[in-house]
């Protein structure tokens, strides 16, 4: 649509010689919340590697407000304001947390700082008690909670979260879904990878899911959750 912010439109992607992604379609508006649902080895992963330019596609396009983003570096990608979270959570370990937030920093595209360090200690008071701690010793919901912070403070206009519920406890993950449900209430826009379809409901405004590198259901939270077939056939473990 004309109107996304975020727009995947028929990519396929290789890792060598085996297609992961197959004609990969879909579109993020302004303020939305997109899960990308599926299970395991689905393609969302990759789909998030492809838009960060981690996994280039070999065709279709990728854009964001407008502009190509397939064929970009990494980094370029990031410049045109697309923030990625990782499954894996990498922090700067041996640096402080408010470090590893200014490492981060930089103007948006529109070039204002929207995110700035005291607005990330209002929104994430948790790492406002820890600034002076090294990274490397936050636990797993403390380290995703910093990743969380320090994308933000690139300002992005799209913030990619990668399985952010996953390996963590419960009630970490249910602080997790509180932020992100804050961030929606302050208008980021966010597309979420999770396969965790609880977890989703409760947070997200859209909905595509992923099979085999396939792009396969779209729609809102409450067309999926009136959808059981749709559940059962995709979902279900």
């Amino acid at each position: 649509m004309s109107d996304a912010i975020l727009t995947v439109g028929n990519a396929n992607v290789f890792y060598g010689d085996s297609q992961i992604l197959f004609g990969m379609s879909f579109s993020v508006h302004k303020g939305q919340v997109m899960a990308l649902l599926g299970r395991n080895g689905a393609g969302k992963s990759t789909t998030f590697k492809a838009i960060a330019g981690l996994a280039p596609p070999r065709n279709g396009a990728i854009t964001v407000s407008g502009q190509q983003l397939r064929g970009r570096a990494p980094y370029t990608i990031a410049r045109l304001g697309i923030g990625y979270v990782p499954e894996d959570r990498q922090v700067f370990p041996d640096h402080t947390v408010q470090d590893n937030l200014m490492i981060g920093a930089k103007r948006g595209t529109d070039r204002r700082m929207q995110w700035t360090l005291d607005r990330i200690y209002e929104v994430f008071p948790l790492l406002a008690t820890m600034k002076t701690r090294r990274a490397g010793l936050l636990s797993g919901g403390e380290q995703q909670l910093l990743t969380i912070a320090r994308t933000l403070m690139g300002n992005p206009d799209v913030l990619m979260l990668d399985e952010p519920s996953e390996g963590l406890a419960p009630i970490i993950v249910q602080s997790i879904g509180k932020l992100i449900v804050t961030l929606k209430e302050l208008g980021v826009t966010i597309l979420l990878a999770e396969q965790n379809m609880h977890f989703c409901l409760g947070v997200a405004s859209h909905v595509t899911i992923v099979d085999r590198g396939r792009a396969v259901y779209h729609g809102t939270i409450e067309q999926l959750r009136a959808n059981q077939d749709i559940s059962q056939r995709y979902l279900a473990l």
